[in-house]
């Protein structure tokens, strides 16, 4: 839930501060107070709405997947957007996208104030249904899971036999590519650091002339050689440093000539040519290491391409296997879906007839098959599409499948928001809102903003949205304070005696539903 909401300079709020309880949350106040730019604060924070507020900020225990952005979940977790020149966003003081922030936000918190059809999709319908269901047959879940573990192995094997028949429209095409690289590789017949050692060579070949006749020239050295000794040796001066210095320099020499020798046999044309080719190579490849996986690679493609018949044939006896067995077990569920369809519409039936709305007619028909199954589930009320019932019908029958959601929850449900779901109701109509929502927030936090007496008196914490001046306040209210505020709503702000005790009637009605 929403522990704590801050917000500083926005429009007409200057700084509050709301600490917020589980449960319904209501915000009153005259028209023009402020009560719908404070819920688009709060919206804010988490990056599903936008606006020009210094700092928004909003302290949750809600326990989120951060792992792939690195951030830790703390006990609790702070969402902000702060503006300067532009807004940003962050969680635990960790700049993030707005909407990364919305992403991360969406699983715990939802705004219903516009037709979200998401509540009507199939894959929410029927959870609540499969919920029904198991209450009646424990076999449900069981077969969901072997239903789902076949349908993704069929959509594997689907997406490769797709990727054969393709293949197959230009299979002499591929075969001939193939072949043609591994042909082209294989003429040039490279070697791993070839080109290091042909540009050793050419180089070497590039100097073996001037170098000749250099060390023909040094050679003069050694006919001096006796002569040095000798002398030194007169000197009374060891001559062995002389002497394996000149043994040195001797086999320096032997080793030029014999590299040299080497490559008289070397045809600098080929070993240019030979260059030339591994330099087309590399430019190509990136590598002679490169062009040696490439050529790896072309003979697996060209191998598989040659088997292809025989994957194909192995690939389709194992899709028709697959396909009739997913089929087998969504027969099994959808007769178990189709014993619970006339429950769950009686059952909304229940709601909606506490919520004065008109009945609402349920089909379940077959469709295409898909991870939930074959089944679709068909929402009217009274026997007219979602499309085309007014906004406050479509959200009084959302709340209502909500309801029959929570029934089988086990867990905390998020944030719900609501923009004035009671405006233009009846006073019966108002309480039968406030009763649902009531019952949904053991399950969830809710805010809500009300200008119907009825709605208010089942908060179970109440702010008073007011101007002083022309500044936005916040204030939490105490019994007291509830009654003189719902006593305005009902009569104005000339409070009457008999709205006051009105107001003292509702709550005491409320406080015996707590």
């Amino acid at each position: 839930m929403i522990e704590r909401f801050y917000l500083r300079d926005y429009l007409s709020f200057k700084e509050i501060e709301l600490n917020t309880t589980k449960g319904l949350v209501v915000f009153t106040g005259p028209s023009g107070s402020g009560k719908s730019i404070l819920m688009k604060s709060i919206l804010s924070s988490f990056g599903v709405e936008s606006c020009d507020a210094s700092l928004c900020e909003s302290s949750v225990n809600w326990q989120l997947e951060m792992d792939d952005i690195g951030i830790e979940n703390e006990e609790i977790n702070i969402f902000k957007q702060l503006k300067k020149e532009k807004a940003r966003y962050f969680i635990n003081n960790q700049s993030l996208s707005k909407k990364a922030i919305a992403d991360l936000s969406f699983g715990y918190l939802r705004h219903l104030s516009l037709k979200d059809y998401s509540d009507f999709e199939d894959a929410n319908l029927l959870s609540i249904l499969d919920l029904r269901v198991e209450k009646s047959s424990k076999d449900i879940k069981s077969l969901k899971k072997s239903y789902r573990d076949s349908f993704l192995k069929h959509a594997q094997v689907r997406t490769e036999l797709d990727l054969i028949e393709e293949e197959e429209k230009r299979i002499v095409e591929l075969k001939e590519f193939a072949s043609f690289e591994i042909n082209k590789i294989q003429e040039i017949d490279p070697k791993p650091s070839e080109d290091e050692k042909l540009l050793e060579i050419k180089k070497d070949l590039s100097k073996k002339e001037k170098l000749q006749e250099s060390i023909e020239k040094a050679n003069t050295i050694f006919e001096s050689e006796n002569f040095v000794s000798s002398t030194l040796n007169l000197l009374d001066n060891n001559s062995s440093f002389f002497d394996d210095a000149m043994n040195e320099l001797r086999a320096i020499f032997d080793s030029a000539e014999a590299r040299f020798n080497e490559l008289d046999d070397v045809d600098i044309e080929e070993v240019l040519n030979r260059i030339e080719e591994i330099s087309w190579l590399k430019k190509r490849y990136g590598s002679i290491e490169e062009a040696l996986e490439y050529r790896e690679q072309k003979a697996l493609e060209l191998q598989r391409y040659e088997n292809i018949e025989i994957n194909k044939e192995e690939l389709t006896k194992q899709e028709m296997s697959l396909k009739k067995e997913i089929l087998t077990l969504a027969d099994k569920i959808s007769k178990l879906r189709e014993s619970q369809i006339g429950a769950f519409e009686r059952d909304l039936n229940r709601y909606l007839k506490e919520l004065y709305l008109r009945d609402a007619q349920i089909n379940i028909s077959r469709c295409t098959l898909n991870p939930n199954g074959q089944d679709k589930i068909e929402i009217k009320l009274n026997s007219t599409d979602l499309q085309k019932v007014s906004t406050g019908e479509f959200n009084r029958l959302r709340l209502a499948i909500l309801a029959l959601k929570s029934e089988f929850m086990n867990k905390n449900g998020g944030v719900l928001m609501l923009d004035e779901i009671d405006a233009n109701l009846s006073g019966e109509e108002s309480m039968s809102v406030a009763k649902v929502l009531r019952q949904l927030s053991k399950h969830f936090q809710i805010f809500v903003i009300s200008h119907q007496p009825q709605l208010t008196s089942m908060g179970e914490q109440h702010f008073l949205i007011y101007k002083q001046g022309d500044e936005s306040k916040v204030k939490e209210l105490n019994f007291n304070e509830r009654v003189d505020e719902i006593a305005r709503i009902i009569s104005g702000e000339s409070v009457s005696v008999e709205a006051k005790n009105f107001a003292k009637e509702l709550l005491e009605v409320s406080r015996c539903a707590l």
